[in-house]
């Protein structure tokens, strides 16, 4: 990785967001506007995939070359510097250079760290050298699907959207599926508790199986060291193969903390995406804003559109807005937004079709919607989501579960039930 007289912004990270970050730069002109050049370093070996769709090829409905964007002709066409799977393991700030793990440094002018997260792993006890992974990367599918996956005992860890669809991808490969989730439904940060119901319900008739409001206490091992068993806190124990960790997910700011830059959850940026370093940026998952953190596109891609006008010289303020949420399950449309935890006031408003699965459930609070839930039919998903992000005075009313236009009113065993916290 040879120096160049010509200065840089630097972009550590070859993930969706240092891609999505090129692609606005380039837009902009940003090289002729500015006289910099443009280096990106990425981690792993492959840059600028759409992680989104890892769920779909482990299920097998995509194939492996959905998941590339541009080409590498395209880089060099555009000017742009790219270094793979050789990650920045050093910031020096007084020296404005990096250090790679292969010993290489690179001059910067201005950085960006767009370095992502990790998966959150339980601990447990006991050790196992073979079985145990992650569903994150590119490469943490490709070690899944070199596998027979076909009757494996496996055990995911987390109900949450990417337990959840890394578990449907498993179970679509043939594998013998168990989600243990410490919640009492999955996807309770997302999901009302009926919903959650009619969710695990939906994917139980699929055949996975569910461990709800249970942790893994232990694992046991053969002597080579491959995961045989996993104990639950109840004492029972498991056949699991292969252990998916999938609960969550924790920011990678270990190197601007290293380097000294502010850091709580994440790197600490104000609302221009401005470390505590004027000439360090952070960027997407690996950032805490307003003491939050992110792991939806929406604001990512927000903070994106912001990052690339200040990087321009034009003006640009980040003001997260609450996402709605989509899970990426073939077969299972869902749609939800806002928080499901009870709150004094609420009054939710739920219908159930029993013969479609239509589950549709809205909080009213202070007269406006507060949350939302839809499964199956999520049609009325971005109605809903922009009367709730526009704060709009609603009357509660059956009304709000139908759309006259396009869904027939229920029959009298249909009716809407509505509940009051």
């Amino acid at each position: 990785m040879g120096m160049n007289e010509r200065p840089a912004l630097v972009i550590i990270g070859g993930g969706m967001a240092g891609q999505r970050l090129l692609e606005a730069l380039v837009a902009k002109g940003f090289q002729a506007r500015t006289g910099l050049r443009i280096v990106l370093i990425g981690a792993e070996p492959a840059v600028g995939y759409n992680r989104i769709l890892l769920s779909p090829l482990l299920a097998g409905e995509v194939e492996r070359d959905a998941l590339w964007g541009r080409p590498a002709e395209w880089y060099r066409a555009e000017g742009i510097e790219l270094h793979r799977g050789d990650p920045v393991v050093a910031i020096d700030r007084s020296r404005r250079r990096l250090t790679t793990a292969s010993g290489a440094g690179v001059n910067y002018h201005r950085l960006v760290i767009a370095t992502g997260s990790r998966t959150r792993r339980v601990r447990v006890l006991g050790d196992a050298r073979e079985g145990v992974s992650e569903f994150r990367t590119l490469g943490d599918v490709d070690a899944l699907l070199e596998d027979d996956l076909v009757d494996l005992p496996v055990c995911v860890v987390g109900a949450g959207l990417l337990g959840l669809e890394a578990a449907e991808g498993l179970r679509q490969r043939g594998a013998r599926v168990t989600v243990v989730h410490r919640g009492a439904w999955p996807m309770n940060r997302q999901l009302d508790a009926e919903g959650g119901r009619q969710l695990a319900a939906r994917l139980a008739s699929r055949g996975l199986a569910f461990e709800l409001e249970r942790t893994l206490a232990e694992m046991r091992a053969d002597r080579g060291g491959r995961l045989q068993a996993l104990k639950l806190d109840d004492g029972r124990w498991l056949e699991a193969q292969r252990l998916i960790h999938a609960a969550g997910i924790e920011a990678n700011f270990e190197l601007g903390r290293d380097a000294g830059l502010e850091c709580g959850q994440g790197i600490c940026v104000d609302d221009r995406l401005v470390s505590s370093d004027p000439l360090i940026h952070a960027l997407g998952e690996c950032c805490e804003h307003r003491g939050a953190t992110f792991g939806l596109v929406e604001p990512i891609w927000a903070q994106v559109e912001v990052l690339a006008a200040v990087l321009c010289g034009e003006p640009g303020c980040f003001e997260p807005l609450p996402s709605a949420t989509r899970l990426k399950i073939s077969g299972i449309a869902l749609y939800a937004f806002g928080d499901p935890c009870p709150c004094a006031g609420d009054r939710w408003l739920r219908y159930f079709d029993p013969g479609s699965g239509d589950y549709r459930a809205l909080c009213l609070n202070g007269g406006v919607i507060r949350a939302g839930n839809l499964i199956n039919d999520t049609r009325l998903g971005p109605a809903w989501y922009h009367h709730f992000l526009a704060r709009t005075p609603v009357e509660p009313g059956d009304d709000w579960l139908f759309d006259a236009a396009s869904i027939a009113r229920p029959s009298q065993h249909q009716d809407p039930i509505e509940e009051i916290a």
